[in-house]
């Protein structure tokens, strides 16, 4: 008979406490979100320094006897992680036409007056084979712009740098170097 109910005992235990129990359920979940940087520096599509041309136009005295700019706009689109320099520099020494030569020093580079979204300290450059900044110590940024002047001053179109130079079309390539500081 203790037998019968102990057994009846748990028997009612069990029911009792197995229809009054909740079962065990996860209600959080937890995840890991990893972000992972890495430095960039880029001159980006869009800049027009990117295969364009800067063209100037001698075919008049006037044309001689005064400076000439051309602005290019969105010259350079830069994207930095961190603050960065702009040199410049020519491919060479001069403009050539064949053997026909113009010295690169005609040219002169600078922000133009509506220069863009780049900040930094912005220098006019008389351009030459070795790298030049152009701009130093530009905050970092994404797609920031810089919009330059070409500029050929009257001093150097009606000097001998360009005056009795056989006629045709002088060449040379300007590069731009973006340097994280």
């Amino acid at each position: 008979m203790t037998k019968l109910i102990a057994i009846a005992a748990l028997t009612i235990g069990a029911t009792i406490l197995g229809t009054n129990t909740v079962n065990a359920q996860n209600t959080t979940a937890t995840t890991t979100v990893n972000i992972t940087l890495n430095d960039v520096i880029s001159i980006d599509p869009g800049s027009t320094a990117i295969g364009n041309t800067v063209d100037f136009t001698y075919a008049t005295a006037a044309d001689y006897n005064s400076d000439q700019t051309v602005t290019k706009a969105n010259s350079l689109k830069v994207t930095s992680t961190k603050n960065f320099n702009v040199k410049v520099k020519a491919g060479g020494a001069n403009f050539l036409n064949g053997i026909n030569t113009i010295p690169v020093n005609v040219l002169t580079i600078k922000a133009a007056a509506a220069s863009g979204t780049m900040g930094g300290t912005k220098n006019t450059v008389v351009l030459s084979a070795t790298d030049q900044n152009l701009v130093t110590n530009a905050p970092l940024g994404s797609a920031l712009t810089l919009n330059l002047d070409y500029t050929i001053p009257a001093a150097k179109s009606s000097s001998a740098d360009i005056l009795g130079k056989p006629a045709g079309t002088y060449t040379q390539t300007v590069t731009y170097t973006a340097t994280a500081l």
